[in-house]
């Protein structure tokens, strides 16, 4: 006899074995989407809020502020959206596609593209065409000049993050499967009967096995969905839990929220937003938003006002002195720094309206303001008498 047939004659004989066989044994990886969607949700959307509350101010030669763009890009830059809503949609964009495209519709409407296509020239200005807001796409081309168009150049972003969460999702599906078994319920059911069980049904139309599976499953619901289940029992219907109620660890939902956090922070720290303000730690709160303004905000407002800038004035302007600035984002407060600001006066370094320039501050039309101040704790010495009597002096 072959080993085939010898194994045939085994499966004929033992009816369990093949019952088993014929079970379909799943096996499933654990894709953890929603982490990658709620660490880039929550980094995004600090910097995006953050953001939101800049103000463009256009200026001419003679620093008087231009009242059309002024509304259009500080209270209202389409019909849909205030311009908060706007830039806090702006950056989310930005930092989400890598890049953001705004045009100018004829009525003076300022709308974020949904999606477009770009075509790039070596020695003339790249176009865009196909640019769609909403359901419209725009049956026109636009080149550079006419478009607000920012790119992020964090390329590397995405590839950091790609490898990051997958390795991340993996994790927490362990130990998220590590949790459920070590809280698992299990039992087994005992029946005793003699005889052969057939296939034949009662007048309901069920086996003796169905029926049996019914009461089984009617137990099994009163434990999962009752805090008290109470079950008969019968002779013959033996219920053993070998669920193991000491002894083990249960995995803390603890470990799980660290791990979350853990990826935000290096989400976080690929953006360069400190970790500790996405946590809402107050530790040296002032140190990390100092941190957060210099590696973060600050490259952001940097690339705002250039690109604008392009947008808006004219390289005739801008040679007769007109300027734009982006400021009102994450302002320092001078009533935190008074000593500070005394010192940057009084040592002659700064102009009272140079000082008011460093937080945002309107310059004053007053010949005082533009002065530079010298207090006489920063007086030279006249001579070597008076140097000497203040040293013997007691």
């Amino acid at each position: 006899m072959s080993l085939m047939e010898s194994l045939g004659e085994v499966f004929n004989r033992n009816r369990a074995l093949r019952e088993m066989l014929d079970w379909e044994l799943m096996t499933s990886t654990s894709e953890r989407i929603y982490l990658k969607v709620m660490a880039l949700n929550t980094v995004i959307d600090f910097v995006s809020r953050t953001m939101s509350t800049m103000q463009v101010k256009i200026r001419d030669e003679t620093g008087k502020i231009d009242k059309n763009w002024d509304y259009i890009l500080n209270v209202r830059p389409n019909k849909d959206m205030s311009a908060g809503d706007f830039w806090q949609a702006f950056f989310y964009k930005l930092l989400d596609d890598n890049e953001v495209l705004v045009v100018l519709s004829q009525d003076n409407q300022l709308l974020i593209a949904d999606d477009f296509v770009r075509t790039e020239w070596a020695l003339y200005e790249d176009t865009f065409e196909k640019v769609t807001v909403k359901d419209y796409t725009f049956n026109r081309r636009f080149q550079m000049k006419e478009v607000i168009y920012l790119r992020y150049n964090n390329d590397s972003l995405e590839r950091f993050t790609k490898g990051l969460f997958d390795d991340y999702a993996e994790l927490f599906g362990r130990i998220v499967e590590v949790s459920m078994r070590n809280n698992q319920i299990r039992g087994t059911v005992k029946v005793n009967h003699t005889g052969t069980v057939s296939g034949e049904k009662d007048k309901n139309g069920k086996t003796i096995n169905e029926k049996l599976q019914d009461y089984i499953n009617k137990i099994y619901k009163s434990f999962r969905t009752s805090s008290v289940a109470v079950v008969p029992e019968l002779n013959g219907f033996e219920y053993n839990e070998f669920t193991n109620k000491t002894g083990v660890t249960n995995q803390s939902l603890d470990e799980l929220d660290s791990l979350k956090v853990s990826l935000m922070s290096d989400v976080a720290r690929a953006i360069g937003v400190p970790p500790a303000l996405i946590k809402g730690e107050m530790a040296d709160l002032q140190y990390n938003l100092d941190a957060y303004r210099e590696l973060c905000i600050k490259p952001l407002t940097k690339k705002m006002t250039d690109e604008l800038t392009k947008a808006f004035i004219h390289k005739n302007d801008y040679d007769k002195g007109k300027t734009l600035t982006v400021q009102n984002v994450l302002p320092r407060d001078p009533l935190k720094l008074a000593t500070q600001i005394d010192k940057i006066i009084s040592s002659g370094t700064l102009t009272p309206n140079e000082t008011r320039a460093l937080f945002e501050f309107e310059a004053v039309d007053d010949p005082a303001m533009n002065r530079y101040y010298l207090t006489k704790n920063y007086d030279t010495l006249k001579g070597g008498e008076e140097a000497n009597d203040e040293g013997t002096s007691n």
